[in-house]
């Protein structure tokens, strides 16, 4: 079974739904395939990085609204071993980011890339929507540094990554993490292991009596 991941890696609820997704595969026991599909919650140009929490309370009604609504996510986040450092984090386009997922994939190391991507930014406070730093990242998960700068420099996967952009709007992906399942089956949000776990079989079940 194919599983579309639709997210952003400036998306907490999407690293907490990679890391629950993960579990619920790690009980599956059917053959799946990942493919990740770029998703931008905001494509607004970001000029200097601020910290996250102003960022976020300037959509949201204000610092505080934010810190609480940081605190609930890291908690949840918690609960799945992960840690999101929203005092560290940073404000990030990431249109180049998506990018680099992109070319990590062609060279096989797309989940390694997003794991790094999603890491730097709630964890380390890294800024990834910056050339420097995404190369450097890059070079984390085996990557060619020199060769993602100079990728990242040009206008190479630009058209493509709009297009793909596009298209996931296109097709009614308005929020994420969006996970579909064999083509057609849509779930959407950092649902439970569980959730996740009876939707695969439930899937799995209705394409096999269709064959």
């Amino acid at each position: 079974m194919e599983i579309e991941v639709y997210a952003d890696v400036v998306c907490p609820w999407c690293y907490v739904g990679k890391r629950r997704l993960e579990q619920a595969l790690a009980a599956y026991e059917g053959a799946v395939t990942l493919r990740y599909r770029p998703f931008q919650l905001d494509p607004s140009p970001v000029s200097e990085p601020r910290p996250l929490i102003e960022g976020l309370g300037a959509k949201f009604g204000g610092v505080e609204r934010a810190r609480q609504m940081a605190d609930h996510v890291a908690g949840v986040a918690a609960g799945v071993g992960l840690k999101l450092d929203f005092d560290r984090a940073v404000t990030a386009n990431t249109f180049d980011a998506h990018r680099l997922i992109r070319f990590a994939d062609g060279q096989g190391r797309a989940a390694d890339m997003i794991e790094a991507l999603f890491r730097a930014h709630f964890t380390d406070g890294v800024d990834i929507g910056s050339r420097p730093a995404l190369a450097a990242l890059a070079a984390t998960v085996g990557l060619d540094a020199g060769e993602v700068r100079d990728l990242l420099d040009s206008d190479t996967g630009v058209a493509e990554l709009r297009a793909e952009l596009a298209e996931a709007r296109s097709i009614g992906v308005t929020s994420v993490p969006t996970f579909v399942l064999a083509g057609k089956y849509a779930v959407s949000g950092a649902q439970e292991p569980e959730t996740l776990l009876a939707a695969l079989a439930e899937v799995a079940r209705r394409e096999s009596s269709a064959d």
